[in-house]
C-alpha cells in the first residue's frame, strides 16, 4: 500500500470525523489537515478549529462557502424543480460536491497525496464525495475510513473518542445522525432506524410543529430574477440573507418537515426526517409564478428531465457532462422566470393567493369563460377535437 505523507479530511467536528482524525494519524502515521466548509451548519467554527487542532491536526480551513452554496447550489436545484422520489428536497447531496470540490483545491495548495471524509460504506455521501474528486481530480487517492477501520457502529467511536479524550456530542442513548446546512438539517439513524416509530418532537431544531406553530397566518410576497430569488414583501436580499429569513419565517409557520424512506443509491433503503421550511416555501412560490411565464411545451419537457436532473444531483453526479448539458438547458427556462408571488403560510401549509409578471403568457381576455369579445373562436376546436380522435376512431372503424 503506498504510504500517505498528508491527508485533507473533510471535518465536521462531530463523532465520525472526530474519530477519523485520531484515527488516521494512529494507523497512516500521516499529517492530517483539516478542512470545515461553512454551508450554513450554525456551528460555533472557532471552537471546531480549536478541537481540531487539540485532536492532532497540523491544520484547519475554516472558509465560508454559504454564498456559493445558495448561489450555484441551490438556487439551480430550485429552478430545475429538483425532488427526489417526489418528496427530498435534496439538502445534503447539494452541498456535498461544493464541499469536495473545495477540499480539493485546499490539497492542491497543500500538496496533500490523500483526501479524506466521513461518509460510512452504506450511505450516499461516499459516492458523492468519491465522484467529485475523481471527476476533478482523477488520481487522488481516497481514504474512506468507515470502509477500513474495524469499528461496528457509533457506539465504539463514542467509545474511542472518550478514550482518547476527545468530547462529542453523541451520545449511546441518543446516537441518530444530523447533519445541518443553509438549505435544512437531515436526521438519519439511531432511533429513527424504526420506520414505524415517530421522530422525537425535542429532535427538531429548525421547525416547530404545525400544532404549536403561530395560528395567525402570514402573508409575504417573495419575487424573482430568471428564477433566482431576490426579495421578500419588496425588500431586496443577498442570497444567503433571504434563504435564513426564509427558513426563519417558515420555521415559526411549522413549514418543511418531511419523514420519508428513500432508494439509496447503493441500494439500501432508509429512512430520513428532514427540515426544510425556506427552500419548501421557494419551492411552491417558483412553480407558481412559472405557471404563468414558461411556454407550456418547455415546461412539460424541463419537468420530463427534473426527474432525471435530481437522480443526478442525488447521486453525486454533479460534475458529470450529462449534468452539464441539463443544467444549462435549465437555465434556458428560466430567462423569463421573473415576477412576484403571493403566499399565506399556515400550520405546515404554503398556499398560493396570486402570481404576476411582465413576462406572463396568461391572457385573462382569452381565458375569460365571459364575453372574449372574438379573442377566441369557440368553433374551432371541433376541428381539434376531431383531429386528435382520428386515430382513436380508426381503431374501431371497420
Amino acid at each position: 500500500m503506498r504510504k500517505v505523507k498528508k491527508v485533507v479530511l473533510a471535518y465536521s467536528g462531530g463523532l465520525d470525523t472526530s474519530a477519523m482524525l485520531l484515527w488516521l494519524k494512529e494507523n497512516y502515521g500521516c499529517e492530517v489537515i483539516c478542512f470545515t466548509a461553512d454551508v450554513g451548519q450554525g456551528e460555533e467554527l472557532e471552537s471546531l478549529r480549536d478541537k481540531a487542532l487539540r485532536s492532532g491536526a497540523s491544520r484547519i480551513y475554516v472558509e465560508d462557502l454559504r454564498e456559493e452554496f445558495v448561489r450555484e447550489f441551490i438556487w439551480t436545484a430550485v429552478k430545475a424543480n429538483a425532488i427526489y422520489e417526489g418528496v427530498y428536497l435534496l439538502g445534503t447531496a447539494l452541498a456535498r460536491p461544493l464541499i469536495a470540490k473545495r477540499q480539493l483545491e485546499i490539497a492542491r495548495k497543500e500538496g496533500a497525496d490523500a483526501v479524506a471524509h466521513g461518509a460510512t460504506g452504506k450511505g450516499n455521501d461516499q459516492v458523492r464525495f468519491e465522484l467529485t474528486y475523481y471527476a476533478l481530480e482523477p488520481n487522488i487517492r481516497v481514504i474512506a475510513p468507515w470502509r477500513e477501520w474495524n469499528f461496528k457502529g457509533r457506539a465504539d467511536l463514542i467509545e474511542y473518542c472518550k478514550k482518547n479524550g476527545v468530547c462529542v456530542k453523541a451520545s449511546v442513548e441518543k446516537p441518530y445522525s444530523i447533519d445541518r446546512n443553509l438549505m435544512h438539517v437531515s436526521f438519519e439513524g439511531g432511533i429513527l432506524e424504526d420506520v414505524w416509530a415517530e421522530p422525537p418532537e425535542d429532535m427538531f431544531i429548525l421547525t416547530k410543529s404545525p400544532e404549536k406553530a403561530s395560528d395567525t397566518p402570514q402573508e409575504i410576497v417573495i419575487s424573482f430574477e430568471k428564477g433566482e430569488p431576490v426579495a421578500i414583501d419588496g425588500e431586496g436580499y443577498g442570497a444567503v440573507d433571504l434563504l435564513a429569513k426564509l427558513n426563519f419565517i417558515g420555521g415559526e409557520h411549522g413549514i418543511g418537515r418531511v419523514d420519508l424512506v428513500e432508494n439509496r443509491f447503493v441500494g439500501i433503503k432508509s429512512r430520513g426526517v428532514y427540515e426544510t421550511p425556506g427552500v419548501t416555501i421557494l419551492h411552491v412560490a417558483h412553480r407558481a409564478l412559472e405557471s404563468i411565464v414558461m411556454d407550456r411545451e418547455v415546461m412539460h419537457l424541463r419537468d420530463s428531465l427534473s426527474v432525471k436532473f435530481s437522480e443526478l444531483v442525488y447521486y453525486g453526479f454533479w460534475f458529470s457532462p450529462e449534468f452539464e448539458i441539463l443544467r444549462q438547458m435549465v437555465e434556458q427556462t428560466q430567462q423569463t422566470v421573473t415576477g412576484d408571488v403571493r403566499l399565506r403560510l399556515y400550520k405546515g401549509n404554503v398556499i398560493v393567493l396570486g402570481r404576476r409578471s411582465p413576462y406572463s403568457l396568461y391572457k385573462e381576455r382569452i381565458a375569460t369563460f365571459e364575453d372574449d369579445k372574438g379573442a377566441y373562436n369557440q368553433a374551432d376546436a371541433e376541428g381539434f377535437i376531431k383531429l386528435q380522435a382520428l386515430r382513436l376512431r380508426l381503431r374501431n372503424t371497420e
